[in-house]
């Protein structure tokens, strides 16, 4: 199943400089194994040590915030495109 995962710039260095990658999974959090066996340290970037999704992390199934879907277990298809946006702060 070959799925494209987009990185942002803050995250970039752990993915070699890449700003995509492919993944494989048949869900978000398989996803994020997966990319964690490749790219070593980006699973704690994403989820919490109770293997939820980090606070201050978006993940986007196509144009749809999994928060709103079924969270780490929102399933994917073939072809789909994985955003990571990570939270943006200022005043």
């Amino acid at each position: 199943m070959a799925i494209e995962v987009r990185i942002p710039a803050p995250l970039q260095r752990l993915f070699g400089g890449a700003k995509t990658v492919p993944g494989e999974g048949r869900t978000v959090g398989e996803l994020f194994d997966f990319l964690e066996a490749r790219y070593a340290g980006i699973k704690e970037r994403l989820t919490t040590k109770k293997g939820e999704l980090q606070p201050f992390v978006s993940i986007y199934l196509n144009d749809e915030d999994i928060r709103f879907l079924e969270e780490l277990e929102t399933p994917l298809c073939d072809g789909d495109v994985v955003y990571i946006m990570p939270a943006v702060a200022g005043g």
